[in-house]
């Protein structure tokens, strides 16, 4: 009897912990939502620290760039990078004070790899020498 009793308390405490560790998950991330425009699909995405997601996209030898907010709040510094690795600075970007999102902007780069990055206030992340072809 003490054995199920023990049982049944280790089953509760498990369950009581499983249930906290639900509710402490962050918020759920971006999405992509077609910012890019009509024929661009997600080839890569990043987190730019725990608020946003940064998301490369395709079509036919363009990349474009858009960085997404988990949820929608009051404007803040963002901003969108883009460049071809073989370059030194940012060709292409669009930095301000944002509500939802920064960007899209777009590269031709076709058979070279590009960096990309993006900030949401003081979080920043970028990925170099990334989707080569």
């Amino acid at each position: 009897m003490k054995l199920s009793k023990l049982a049944m308390v280790g089953t509760l405490a498990t369950a009581t912990v499983a249930g906290s560790l639900i509710t402490a998950m962050p918020a759920s991330a971006a999405s992509y939502g077609g910012q890019c425009g009509s024929g661009y699909s997600v080839v890569n995405s990043a987190p730019v620290g725990s608020s946003a997601t940064m998301f490369l996209t395709y079509n036919n030898g363009y990349n474009c760039l858009v960085v997404i907010r988990n949820t929608k709040g009051s404007a803040m510094p963002m901003g969108a990078y883009l460049k071809k690795s073989s370059v030194e600075t940012w060709t292409k970007q669009d930095t301000g004070n944002y509500t939802h999102y920064a960007g899209p902007i777009y590269l031709l780069a076709v058979d070279t790899c590009v960096d990309w990055a993006g900030k949401v206030g003081t979080a920043y992340n970028a990925e170099y020498r990334t989707n080569c072809g």
